[in-house]
């Protein structure tokens, strides 16, 4: 398509209607032959990325013993808790039950697991159960560290201006409840995001970005401040994208704070406190002090972290993200380094990007090839190139549609029809309408 042409809304529904946008963002292929097998898979986390795979593992092998477990009934979708927390969705928009999305024929076990041996390949579960396995995949997610801030603590959430929009369906609508209260009355917002890895890295700006520009509808330019601040050095960790967001920051007087790490909330006073960290000018040497900010809304993301099972077991890297204990893994195959009957999916994986829905959508095959491949006594050829896809909110009805690689290219899906460092309505309606069909196919085993 010519990129001198402006692609309409008409367009845009024509497209996705025909099954052209749908096949772009779902990367459907020819599917290989089932195998008959009587392997015994075991899938920790029926979240986006075990139930995918359960969808596609159904459909490849004949005969194979799959079980997944997750103590949670719920299924949230992850993505829309960004438009809850700014009041454009209801809660009820991520939730649906873990069952609706599960295949016939396989075990479903409602329980968290305790322990996993990797030496014995079996995990016991909550209630004592040992489930043997051939082949183990975890999926099990992240814990949100909400512990590891002072002061803090999630009942906190909705009131005395605070939010924390990642805590859940519930908690981000909460967080409506105090970031409207801000974009009504003004006042000092203040965003945060963590130091360690964390899910939708792009989470915090689309918050901020949103809080921004409904306040300025609202209460009106002059009468709030936005204040981002963030551990890290950069905006984004994508150099080009990173340089855009400080432009649009400029643009819209919304002020970043680098090097700043929120350790503990004073609730009562509504001051923050930060670990900044810089350079001693005459020694070259690393500093910290603590400073205090004050605010009126505070959004907190805290710390991520794997689950206590995967760091307790012996499958977590040891010489980086010790602090984190993401699954020790090959980038490329997402196969363990150590067991090769081990395979990690999503946000639990220890790879230097991947913590998305989209991300997912890409991992899944590429486990799916090498787990059945060596059912069959072969090498998978599949590799996972980093695939990380941010659809940048910047403004209620205004996006960027963000895609990258472990080496930080660029790597659109739309060449010469959307612009990744635009923002366009196009990219907020593949977040808004487009985004969550995609999803859903793909837990469904269709992407």
């Amino acid at each position: 398509m010519n990129s001198n042409i402006p692609l309409s809304r008409r367009m845009f529904l024509a497209l996705a209607a025909g099954g052209g946008l749908s096949a772009a963002m779902t990367g459907t292929a020819a599917r290989a032959d089932r195998i008959k097998t009587s392997a015994r898979v075991v899938i920790i986390g029926a979240g986006a990325a075990g139930t995918a795979l359960a969808n596609r593992l159904v459909e490849r092998l004949d005969g194979a013993e799959i079980t997944i477990l997750d103590a949670r009934k719920e299924h949230l979708y992850q993505p829309g808790l960004s438009l809850v927390a700014a009041g454009l969705k209801p809660a009820s928009y991520t939730v649906s039950q873990t069952t609706d999305w599960l295949p016939r024929g396989i075990n479903y076990i409602n329980e968290s697991v305790a322990e996993i041996d990797p030496l014995a390949r079996s995990i016991t579960t909550a209630s004592g159960q040992t489930i043997g396995y051939d082949f183990l995949v975890l999926a099990p997610g992240l814990v949100l560290d909400h512990d590891a801030i002072e002061g803090f603590s999630l009942d906190l959430v909705g009131t005395n201006g605070i939010g924390a929009l990642y805590a859940g369906p519930d908690y981000a609508a909460k967080t409506w409840e105090a970031a409207r209260k801000f974009t009504e009355e003004g006042g000092v917002a203040l965003m945060t995001r963590p130091s360690t890895e964390m899910k939708c890295a792009g989470a915090p700006l689309k918050h901020a970005f949103l809080v921004e520009d409904i306040a300025n509808r609202t209460v009106g330019e002059g009468k709030y401040e936005i204040h981002y601040a963030a551990p890290q050095s950069s905006l984004f960790g994508v150099p080009i994208v990173a340089e855009k967001v400080r432009m649009l920051f400029s643009e819209r007087g919304i002020a970043a704070h680098m090097r700043h790490e929120l350790v503990s909330v004073d609730p009562g006073r509504k001051l923050a406190r930060f670990r900044q960290t810089g350079l001693d000018p005459n020694t070259s040497a690393e500093v910290a002090s603590v400073v205090e900010l004050p605010y009126d809304y505070l959004h907190v993301i805290p710390p991520q972290r794997a689950p206590d099972v995967i760091r307790q077991s012996g499958l977590s890297w040891s010489d980086k993200w010790t602090d984190q204990g993401w699954v020790e893994c090959d980038q490329s195959t997402l196969r363990h380094l150590r067991y090769p009957e081990i395979f990690a999916l999503g946000d639990v994986a220890g790879v230097p990007k991947g913590k998305t829905a989209a991300s997912v959508k890409w991992q899944v095959p590429v486990v799916e090839d090498h787990l059945v491949a060596a059912i069959g006594g072969r090498e998978g050829t599949a590799s996972y190139n980093g695939y990380t896809s941010c659809p940048l909110i910047t403004r209620v009805g205004r996006a960027m549609l963000i895609e990258f690689d472990y080496r930080n290219n660029l790597v659109p899906s739309f060449p010469g029809v959307i612009a990744p460092l635009e923002e366009l309505w196009i990219s907020w309606l593949m977040k808004e309408v487009a985004l969550k069909a995609t999803y859903n196919a793909m837990l469904r085993g269709k992407a």
